[in-house]
């Protein structure tokens, strides 16, 4: 009798100390999973906004941070009013935004109408007191070098250069415009494009120029492109006065290639690579010249023609790319 009382206690302490570690689990299990469902609703909320097309909370401090001065938008336009007009009633909205100038080589000067509409619309979007000035800068000649002449009277350091058919959020913008003055030297964009030797010449002296897909297969990059990007005004003026004017005639004559001729000039100057911003781009208009056949084969033509103007090549490489990770989940 007291050898089976004996087991039947053994027995019943055994089961008990089974169910404390089984209890135990259990709790922790549960902590674990709160946790986790805790973890993801933090996560979400922290998101929820991008999710429902809420403004996030930097838009309403902006007007705090506000830079003093801060950049002109250089838009280049032809014959396409409607992409003008839809791309400056976006961009007004914008915070930073100072003034705008509209690079006109067209024959006929901008209607009056024209003129009307865009600055009600100027009005209409204008936030917080802003007081942006427009400007169209009337051109007698249709060159692409236009886009790139000095501006007398510019306030601001920060120019802005954007095609009419392409547009960005203006938090994209605004983000850019951030990277930009902490490197107000360097060419700040949205558009990367690389460069690099063409062996099959046998030589090191001839390079190829590389779209799209040639820097997203290696990954790095030697120009952004001025349809969407940042820089210093006094690069207006080194393009208009001081860069090699066999090379603006290049550009008139061919029709193409301003693009890389403004970033060899900066890479010229500073000896540095210029800084590529993650943006999403919305395109608006047509397809341009990068579609048609043989646009890879003329841009080579204009960077072996400038390593020549340059007697080197002045493009620096690199693989770094800026992003805000206050709106991406993984950086």
């Amino acid at each position: 009798m007291v050898v089976r009382g004996s087991l039947l206690g053994r027995r019943t302490d055994l089961r008990l100390r089974q169910a404390v570690i089984s209890a135990s689990g259990s709790v922790k299990v549960k902590v674990l999973i709160c946790c986790c469902i805790a973890l993801t609703m933090i996560i979400f909320a922290s998101r929820a906004a991008s999710f429902m097309g809420w403004r996030d909370d930097t838009a309403s401090l902006s007007r705090f941070s506000r830079p003093r001065k801060g950049y002109a938008l250089l838009i280049n336009t032809w014959k396409r009013n409607d992409l003008l007009m839809q791309s400056i009633s976006h961009y007004t909205s914008c915070h930073g935004l100072d003034s705008i100038h509209v690079v006109w080589s067209e024959p006929d000067p901008p209607s009056d109408s024209l003129v009307k509409f865009l600055n009600y619309i100027i009005q209409s979007n204008s936030r917080d007191g802003q007081q942006i000035e427009l400007k169209f800068d009337i051109n007698q000649e249709d060159s692409l070098n236009n886009r790139f002449k000095e501006i007398k009277d510019l306030e601001t350091d920060a120019v802005f250069s954007i095609d009419d058919d392409i547009i960005f959020p203006c938090s994209s913008v605004e983000f850019a415009f951030s990277v930009w003055r902490s490197a107000p030297d360097a060419m700040v964009g949205f558009v990367p494009r690389m460069h690099w030797i063409d062996k099959s010449s046998g030589n090191t002296d001839k390079f190829i120029y590389g779209g799209w897909w040639s820097v997203w297969w290696t990954g790095t990059y030697s120009m952004v492109l001025s349809k969407a990007a940042f820089f210093h005004k006094k690069y207006l003026s080194l393009y208009t006065n001081d860069m090699p004017a066999s090379i603006r005639d290049y550009v008139t004559k061919n029709r193409n290639c301003e693009d890389i001729a403004m970033s060899f000039l900066v890479a010229n100057a500073t000896g540095a690579p210029p800084v590529w911003v993650k943006g999403k781009i919305f395109e608006i208009g047509s397809t341009g010249i990068s579609s048609l056949g043989g646009h890879i084969v003329k841009r080579s033509k204009c960077v072996n023609r400038f390593v020549d103007e340059y007697g080197k090549m002045p493009l620096v490489s690199t693989s770094l790319k800026a992003v805000d990770s206050r709106n991406t989940w993984f950086w």
